[in-house]
């Protein structure tokens, strides 16, 4: 009898042992995580790949089951796969919140309903209650794929606002087109960021009121955000006027109809001081928006302080052609052959050419 009990308690041990201990063993169905970001929205997938194993898996029920029954499929191996999306997203066109979700699919043949349930921590789907766990449902038709022996998430035809995202396993993938609100996103993630510790730094402010014009969304609020990084907060607290601010509110204003204002904020500029790269850029999208009297101005001013740079004396030629001086756009730019560098020299040739013709067209410039 005691001897028994040795033998039980030294079984004990060494299972206890086995159970706890820390070392990473290498699964038959590892663990995997993907993650991708669409605008400011970051997308991540969890789950666990197994392998075919020689298996015709999408024609072996016990493997994928079929038709829900007698539960879907996990969609991987082990816990359910589960998708994260840090913003509100869209699902082949269906709104769905931001959030963990469990990703479970029940597939009829090469049809698939694909199901995103708030419950995200569950063992396979043995536990899924369809009807009440379930926040969106989306069908899908799978289509063939290159063979990929491990299950995987794939990401594709990825662009500024969407892409897709396919399970692929063996010969066949099930693809669904994720999409978000890009405006919407990016200026709420604005707002938030620049509560924090970029409330301090001048360029947030500037790039954030300049991504809303690039993308002529959020107008007004981004005026406003231009005018904070050029006059800082409470009491002035982390302003900074240049040249780079000011041209971005000299563009906002302008989309905004308030030409009067732009103009002035372009007559303030001339008299700062700013590096001949600053001066071109600023140049260079007035002459894209037509504000081509107020490049002129600019540029008149301009090329007294930095003459020396053959890129200015090309600003000067443009932007005189643009007002309507094309004789001094002429001249400018044959004066300009002494000083370009040799490279540029077939480029200006031409450029003046389709001036003579009337045919120039600046690079961007608003049709």
């Amino acid at each position: 009898m005691k001897k028994t009990i040795t033998i039980a308690l030294l079984s004990l041990g060494m299972n206890a042992v086995a159970q706890f201990h820390t070392l990473k063993i290498p699964q038959s169905s590892s663990p995997v995580e993907e993650t991708q970001t669409i605008g400011v929205t970051q997308i991540k997938v969890k789950y666990h790949s197994p392998a075919t194993r020689g298996r015709d898996v999408w024609n072996n029920p016990n493997v994928i089951p079929q038709k829900g029954a007698p539960i879907p499929w996990r969609a991987g191996a082990n816990m359910n796969t589960t998708i994260q999306f840090s913003t509100p997203v869209k699902i082949n066109g269906q709104l769905l919140d931001a959030g963990i979700y469990g990703f479970h699919i029940i597939p009829d043949g090469h049809n698939h309903q694909i199901l995103f349930a708030h419950k995200a921590n569950q063992w396979g789907s043995y536990y899924l209650d369809v009807e009440k766990d379930v926040r969106l449902k989306v069908t899908m038709k799978d289509t063939l794929a290159p063979f990929s022996e491990q299950l995987n998430y794939h990401f594709y035809d990825r662009s500024e606002n969407q892409l897709t995202i396919a399970l692929q396993w063996g010969d066949r993938q099930i693809p669904f087109q994720v999409s978000v609100d890009l405006n919407a996103t990016v200026v709420e993630s604005f707002r938030a960021e620049l509560l924090g510790i970029n409330t301090y730094h001048w360029q947030a402010w500037n790039d954030a009121a300049k991504w809303c014009y690039d993308h002529q969304t959020n107008l007004e609020e981004a005026l406003e955000w231009a005018n904070r990084s050029i006059e800082g907060g409470s009491g002035g607290f982390a302003a900074d006027k240049n040249l780079n601010n000011l041209g971005t509110k000299i563009l906002l204003l302008n989309t905004l109809e308030k030409k009067a204002e732009s103009q002035a904020i372009i007559e303030e500029a001339k008299d700062m001081n700013y590096a001949w790269q600053e001066g071109h850029q600023l140049v260079a999208a007035l002459l894209r928006i037509k504000m081509d009297e107020g490049a002129y101005s600019f540029m008149k001013q301009m090329v007294k302080n930095h003459q020396e740079h053959w890129v200015i004396q090309l600003d000067l030629g443009v932007a005189e052609y643009y007002s309507g001086n094309p004789t001094k756009a002429l001249t400018t730019l044959k004066r300009l052959k002494k000083q370009a560098p040799k490279g540029f020299l077939v480029r200006l040739d031409a450029i003046i050419e389709e001036m003579k013709n009337k045919t120039y067209q600046y690079p961007g410039r608003s049709e």
